[in-house]
């Protein structure tokens, strides 16, 4: 039995850290509540925008636009979307595991020859493919300090620009899909070249009704370097709405076990209290006994 001292000790110390565990949890919440908004309002644009480029395209050739192109995937690039922080369950490590699957599996023989490329948003999937020797393009660590459209961009054009370049010939994208806060699942997207829209049974991509001005492929032009920018920017989105998610049920979690931790350090600290009673009353009756014999 664990002396009082010791059960006290540890009382308080479990105490201290629900504290804190309560209190990651409301943080979280708050920051839930506008994450998820960002995302939903998001959403409609970028499917929408998805769709209107699908149709357009489709009857677009190959070489209309350089970012259609399809090439032999001799170098990849997978964009890997973490957080920068902890504590937050298996958020980090099911993204890095759906990564290292999807190179493993399908790009083993690039990986063998050196021509697979990493671009970290987060320091989490920053510090693991780094301390693996990855060649780790850039450093985002403090994108999430300025989650913006303009500065998620930035990382777009980069990773654009190496495309036109040659640099990679496929680029794809690993990332938490926010559903609500107790469930996230990983998603894993080609950004480039563009996926081909699928063309379902009986639909004609002629068959659309848009008036286009000035031309079909001037639009196409502009809308596929944005649509490529929309597609990074909701996968960040959702990554980061999905990290306050899974970070509130985390600490919900650590709260409830706390608690329950709590409930079993007092029913023993209780026993041990009444153990040490229990001696003390006996001492006493047996000193009375032997005075008075």
């Amino acid at each position: 039995m664990a002396n009082l001292k010791e059960v006290r000790n540890r009382i308080a110390s479990v105490k201290s850290t629900q504290q804190i565990t309560k209190a990651m949890k409301m943080v979280s919440a708050a920051k839930l509540k506008r994450a998820t908004d960002a995302i939903v309002q998001l959403r409609p644009y970028a499917n929408k925008l998805n769709d209107i480029l699908s149709n357009l395209s489709a009857s677009l050739e190959e070489g209309s636009s350089p970012f259609l192109q399809e090439r032999e995937p001799n170098k990849v690039l997978v964009v890997v979307v973490t957080s920068n922080r902890g504590l937050a369950g298996a958020f980090n490590a099911n993204a890095i595991k759906a990564a290292n699957v999807l190179i493993s599996e399908k790009y083993n023989n690039q990986l063998k020859a050196g021509n697979v490329s990493i671009v970290a948003i987060g320091k989490k999937s920053q510090e693991f493919y780094t301390r693996r020797k990855f060649n780790v393009i850039g450093n985002n660590n403090e994108l999430f300090a300025a989650l913006t459209f303009e500065n998620v961009s930035a990382v777009t054009e980069a990773i654009m620009t190496g495309f036109l370049k040659g640099e990679f010939d496929r680029v794809e994208v690993v990332y938490n899909h926010f559903k609500n806060a107790a469930m996230q699942f990983i998603n894993v997207e080609q950004l480039l070249p563009v996926p081909k829209a699928e063309k379902k049974a009986g639909a004609s991509a002629s068959n659309v009704d848009y008036i286009l001005e000035p031309s079909q492929e001037e639009i196409v032009d502009q809308l596929i370097p944005k649509n490529i920018k929309i597609q990074l920017y909701r996968a960040v989105l959702d990554s980061h709405a999905s990290e306050h998610g899974a970070r509130m049920t985390a600490m919900d979690k650590a709260t409830e076990n706390a608690g329950d931790l709590l409930n079993a350090l007092k029913l023993s600290y209780n026993q041990a209290r009444q153990a040490a009673i229990t001696t003390e009353l006996s001492e006493i009756v047996s000193g009375a006994a032997a005075l008075s014999s």
